[in-house]
């Protein structure tokens, strides 16, 4: 394939302007996250809704176990299907556009859902809305981090994981409370609202940059930076950034599999890859029998989950501009590592019947340190650095493959997770412990550190542009 470099004199980090680096947090910038956000919290809720939503459903509806387990991993069929078309959409009518279409996908979802009378009718909600939560996974970082400095993009960009937790801690709540059809209509509300606040929102600079409306994008700019902020050099940078990729590669698939982009697809489909094989969505689907197998109250394990999951999430908002990525991402598979290794342990016990009262109380302490740990860095950074290390010419494709990549392997893992228990849950949580190991090697191996870093800048760097 063909292999010609840019002229090195086309990309000089040293002309990144400051306005690029560095920025306030001006009033139009965090509406804008604030409105994308509302799209993570309806990905939380998605993601939380089968496991509070299970009892009611097999008994209103009469499902068996292997029926409501179809149920439960449509939702990542769905987001195969959404992931794969999610790039392509966000580059062709634009990152709001984009956002725009997937909840339409996941508000449909959600009222089919809610007045089902059957489980065709159930399921086919449930794929809708994972169509819209897979176009989701993409476009809302890639969004943020397209509108923001890169002194806030850690910040806002991390902050997606924030609304995820958060959406998934609502469910988990509110499921307790309520019937399972109310709390389908609460999971819409968030669709609803992301729906109405993108008319009251910016485009992305960087998009408008791509389809060639300067004017458009010095006015998103200026909307964004505010109104006595001089936007003309970075406006300038993003243009002529933009323009000389353009010339170099058309969106093509085939293009993202040259050798310039081997670094920026390894690090993205290893982060993916290794995000979902550490089991998180094992833990996030089935939650309940987890704690009921353990012998520990399925609500008070749930309720303890959600409880824990935001300010640790929280706590890697913060930190995501001030440690950087890769430490965070350390520290957190490490967490994985050791406490699904505690939670394989308590099984352990539990199969060999020596120790067994243990059980429950190491499960849960295992189901908690693992929640708190993915929280802190594997749960939202993969996407912050998806987001930061793809170029504006193959930004769609590459999104698309990598959120193509996480929900195909969230499914593998989600439908084999019940076959796997049957076998040996002890065995099941080992497995998920190794490959967490395998990411503390990864991360420090191969993943760059993106913080403090314009988007440019990077992308440039890591796909020997410079």
């Amino acid at each position: 394939m063909e292999e010609e470099l840019l002229p090195r004199s086309t990309i000089n980090v040293e002309d990144i302007p400051a306005s690029g680096a560095s920025g306030s947090a001006t009033f139009v910038l965090v509406l804008s996250t604030m409105v994308a956000l509302c799209g993570s919290m309806c990905t939380g809720c998605a993601s939380g809704y089968s496991s509070p939503a299970e009892s009611g459903i097999m008994e209103d509806l009469g499902l068996s176990v292997s029926a409501y387990s179809f149920f439960g991993s449509v939702l990542t069929i769905g987001g195969v299907i959404g992931g794969l078309i999610s790039g392509k959409i966000a580059d062709l009518i634009g990152r709001r556009g984009a956002m725009w279409i997937s909840e339409l996908f996941s508000f449909a979802g959600w009222l089919a859902i809610s007045f089902a009378k059957n489980a065709w009718l159930l399921n086919l909600g449930r794929l809708s809305m994972g169509i819209g939560v897979g176009i989701l996974c993409y476009a809302v970082p890639v969004y943020i981090a397209e509108i923001t400095p890169k002194n806030l993009r850690g910040l806002f960009t991390s902050a997606n994981q924030l609304m995820i937790c958060s959406g998934l801690s609502l469910m988990y709540f509110v499921g307790n409370a309520v019937t399972w059809r109310t709390l389908a209509l609460i999971g819409a509300i968030p669709s609803l609202l992301h729906v109405v606040g993108l008319f009251f929102v910016p485009e992305s600079p960087r998009w408008l940059a791509k389809i060639g409306k300067e004017k458009e994008l010095e006015a998103a700019l200026q909307h964004l930076r505010g109104k006595n902020v001089d936007i003309s050099q970075e406006a300038t940078y993003i243009r002529d950034y933009t323009e000389t990729f353009q010339q170099h590669s058309k969106s093509r698939v085939l293009d993202l599999f040259q050798m310039r982009y081997v670094h920026s697809l390894i690090v993205g489909l290893g982060l993916m890859v290794l995000q979902q094989f550490g089991g998180v969505n094992a833990i996030a689907f089935y939650a309940s029998s987890i704690f009921s197998q353990a012998g520990f109250s399925s609500s008070i394990g749930t309720i303890s989950m959600a409880i824990i999951q935001i300010p640790a999430t929280a706590v890697s908002v913060i930190l995501t501009d001030k440690s950087g990525r890769r430490p965070l991402l350390m520290v957190s598979a490490v967490g994985m590592c050791l406490s699904s290794f505690l939670v394989g342990l308590a099984f352990c016990f539990q199969e060999l019947s020596r120790f067994k009262e243990l059980t429950p109380i190491l499960v849960l302490i295992g189901i908690l340190g693992y929640s708190v740990a993915y929280s802190l860095g594997m749960a939202g950074l993969p996407w912050v650095i998806m987001s930061e290390i793809f170029p504006i010419n193959v930004k769609g494709t590459g999104g698309s493959l990598l959120t193509l990549v996480n929900w195909s392997c969230s499914w593998i893992i989600s439908y084999t997770f019940n076959f796997m228990s049957e076998w040996s849950t002890a065995g099941t949580f080992f497995i998920y412990s190794g490959i967490s190991g395998l990411t503390v090697l990864f991360v420090a191996k191969v993943v760059p550190e993106t913080k403090g870093r314009a988007l440019e800048e990077i992308q440039a760097s890591i796909n020997h542009f410079l």
